[in-house]
């Protein structure tokens, strides 16, 4: 006995030795991320459960290189995961898949034969998609009645465009206060109005005409009214008071307005449905705080009366954003997202109110989730080390159901994030992210790159980033920051640079460097620094006070605040933080200092842009380029045509993935620098 237990022993020795010898070789056949990795992800989201709760629908999309584009299309897995279905496969991609209440059917938006977002139906029986909407405009949104017979449909009511002979067009007249908007340009007198679409006859009869705007439609459980969303009154463009209305589903009805807070009742930006109990007694939606607050208030979980009333709030203590309400099956709850200091957790709270209970909480953020009838969840969610995928979630287990980019993930060495914090200026606590290169060595110091984010309310989260991973595998340190300003710690943190942009924030980015050097982690010599909108402002106020960044890149930002005034899609939000340029003139030039006293900056510049970006239009970066120019600091200009506050091409992606990394090395490590670009995109004026 004792020979053959020895025998065994030494079998499973050798078993472990070999396992070992295994995994070592499978570590070294990993390898680090590369820019042409940049597309070979595919981008996962929006998960649909099936009725019967067996099949979960979302979508891929991948890149088309050779034509320049992303597709997007529809996928259904089994909820045990065990088959995986692709749904479409055209030429257009597809959107928006939502399964019709009885199972039969699945909807989808496309551009197919059209050119314009059009509903699209398939039946699950069998059978190639048919095309059921012929809207003059695109269809931006549309949800299914309970009784599966009708759609409710936000589609654009177009303006017929003037004739006109020869080549000339009629010049552009504006006579409305807020006439910009991002991604659209000057704003006409077309509306997105509510419709509802019968499945049977195909035909569509307009609930909402008028000369505004209606959004994110939820219909009544017995079908019969529709809650929307609309911003109304005399000035409706010149404020952010959006209410919900109710209205019965049929052609000539009157819209009922149910809420009156002077402020933000589910604006539309938070894509946050509006949605009814089950006994369509009442409708559970976000409301804003006070309108002066504008993007810095916390909203909060609400839950009216399906008749109008007096609204409770559900989250009136918790001084955090929430997200995406939906009833309980029972109706005695309801689920919602909470974002939460550099997370999104998944959480539930009594109709009554009273405890919060967080049932999917930890390093992650979860964007999205559908409930089904019994119960079942699914759900999107990333982490630092997964990009978004698709999960099932039965109330005790998560288990992954999308597995589009686990292969490739196995062959990736990628880096490790890790949760820090640290003191600020006057002793604030600041939280952000620390992402080590690959094959870090504990000891070494390291060039390190301080990443800002946008909005300025918004936040970094445990999610995957992929120009993280991308800088890290090139040998940076990254220190992502989540300065005041920014959400997920409550609304005293957000509103701390109310009309005061660049300072505190700015500390705590300085900060931030101050941390990385004291670890022992950044080489004091060779820090950069860089973001993208209010990222690239904050970029440029960084850069205007602290002189030890030896490279910066402000993608879309500003510097001279005083000269955005009337010039991008934020009027409203100027007027109500900074007040009016000839009454605050102080204000306005105080927050405009890093052009106002670009002679302060040494720091060599890379500025890059679109050129319809309405968000933030490119006169700012030219600005800040022509200052540094002229002080004969490094500088880049480069500007992307067609593109607006978000760069779409994906061969201008990678363009500015490429350029960031090598204005960076250029400064922070010269020995491995890869040439800097020449500005193509930019042509010289001819005499």
């Amino acid at each position: 006995m004792m020979k053959k237990l020895t025998k065994i022993a030494l079998a499973c020795s050798v078993l472990v030795t070999i396992s070992a010898i295994n995994i070592q070789v499978q570590a070294q056949e990993k390898r680090l991320l590369t820019l042409e990795d940049q597309f070979a992800f595919r981008q996962i989201s929006d998960p649909q459960l099936s009725p019967s709760g067996d099949w979960i629908a979302y979508t891929v999309t991948n890149t088309d290189l050779k034509n320049d584009t992303q597709n997007s299309h529809i996928y259904m897995t089994s909820w045990d995961a065990s088959r995986t279905l692709q749904l479409t496969n055209g030429n257009d991609s597809e959107y928006n898949p939502r399964f019709s209440p009885d199972g039969k059917y699945l909807a989808f938006r496309s551009s197919r034969e059209s050119g314009k977002q059009q509903i699209w139906l398939l039946n699950l029986a069998g059978g190639e998609a048919e095309k059921i909407s012929d809207f003059a405009g695109d269809v931006s949104d549309f949800v299914w009645s309970g009784d599966s017979r009708q759609l409710a449909v936000i589609a654009e009511e177009p303006v017929p465009e003037t004739p006109f002979n020869g080549k000339t067009p009629p010049p552009i007249v504006i006579n409305q206060f807020h006439f910009l908007e991002d991604g659209v340009g000057f704003i006409g007198k077309s509306r997105e109005h509510l419709y509802v679409l019968d499945l049977a006859t195909r035909k569509a009869d307009i609930l909402t005409p008028g000369s505004f705007n209606e959004y994110l439609p939820a219909w009544s459980p017995d079908s019969k009214n529709i809650a929307f969303v609309s911003k109304r009154g005399q000035e409706s463009d010149r404020n952010n008071n959006w209410d919900l209305y109710a209205i019965a589903a049929q052609s000539g009805a009157k819209a009922r307005q149910l809420t009156t807070f002077i402020g933000p009742d589910s604006a539309p930006d938070w894509d946050s449905r509006p949605v009814w109990s089950p006994d369509g007694k009442s409708i559970a939606y976000l409301q804003g705080g006070s309108p002066k607050l504008i993007e810095y208030a916390v909203h909060h979980l609400a839950i009216i009366p399906a008749e109008g009333g007096i609204p409770r709030l559900l989250t009136a203590n918790l001084d955090r954003n929430v997200a995406k309400p939906r009833f309980t099956t029972d109706g005695k709850s309801i689920l919602f997202l909470i974002e939460d200091d550099g997370n999104v957790h998944l959480a539930k709270i009594p109709v009554t109110g009273g405890k919060i209970e967080r049932f999917l909480a930890g390093r992650q953020e979860i964007s999205k989730f559908d409930l089904g009838r019994d119960g079942k969840i699914a759900l999107l969610s990333s982490t630092p080390q997964q990009p978004n995928a698709v999960f099932a979630f039965n109330g005790k287990n998560l288990r992954l159901i999308s597995h589009q980019n686990d292969q490739f993930l196995t062959q990736l060495n990628l880096a490790t994030t890790d949760e820090i914090s640290f003191l600020s200026k006057n002793g604030t606590e600041i939280h952000g992210f620390l992402v080590k290169p690959p094959h870090y060595q504990p000891g070494k110091k390291y060039p390190t790159l301080l990443m800002l984010h946008g909005g300025p309310v918004g936040q970094f989260t445990n999610q995957f980033m992929f120009n993280w991973q991308l800088f890290a595998a090139h040998g940076y340190v990254v220190v992502g920051v989540n300065p005041r300003g920014s959400s997920g710690r409550g609304e005293a943190f957000s509103k701390a640079i109310y009309a005061d942009w660049g300072n505190k924030d700015a500390q705590d980015i300085i900060a931030g460097a101050d941390y990385a050097i004291a670890t022992g982690i950044a080489a004091p010599s060779r820090l950069g620094i860089g973001g993208w909108s209010y990222g690239g402002m904050l970029t440029n106020y960084t850069i205007a006070q602290d002189r030890r960044f030896q490279a910066a890149v402000s993608g879309a930002g500003e510097s001279n605040i005083l000269a955005t005034y009337g010039t991008d899609e934020y009027i409203d939000d100027y007027e109500q933080e900074l007040g009016v340029p000839w009454k605050n003139l102080d204000v306005w030039l105080r927050i405009s200092f890093p052009f106002l006293h670009a002679d302060r900056i040494v720091t060599p510049t890379l500025f890059m842009g679109g050129d319809r970006d309405f968000s933030v239009p490119l006169h700012n970066s030219e600005q800040m380029y022509q200052a540094l120019k002229n002080l004969e600091i490094d500088t880049q200009l480069v500007v992307y045509p067609g593109q607006s506050h978000g760069i779409s091409k994906p061969s201008y992606q990678r363009d500015v993935l490429e350029r960031y990394l090598a204005w960076y090395d250029k400064y922070l490590t010269p020995s491995t620098a890869s040439p800097i670009f020449e500005p193509k995109l930019i042509k010289k004026k001819s005499n």
